[in-house]
């Protein structure tokens, strides 16, 4: 074999190599990024999740405070006041 042979296979081998690790990295990276994606999915679910219960807890808690609230409280009192009379008599 030739110098001029192994400098040739030297060359063609760094190169082949070359390619393989570029292939690998663009893998390597390709999957991180679809990791992080459904990452970023499943927090962007639990955040309306959350989101939602918040609004529920924000309706609790004003609809008693309010003027309907406090009718419907004042209402739903009279009604167990008729229950208890009825059931007494």
């Amino acid at each position: 074999m030739s110098w001029a042979t192994a400098v040739f296979l030297i060359v063609l081998i760094t190169a082949i190599a070359g390619v393989i690790r570029h292939r690998n990295e663009h893998r390597y990276l390709s999957d991180k990024h679809h990791q992080r994606s459904d990452r970023e999915r499943q927090m962007e679910v639990e955040v309306e999740q959350l989101r939602d219960r918040i609004s529920v807890l924000e309706r609790i808690a004003t609809d008693g405070n309010s003027v309907d609230g406090r009718e419907t409280q004042r209402i739903a009192a009279e009604i167990e006041a008729l229950r208890n009379t009825q059931d007494d008599g």
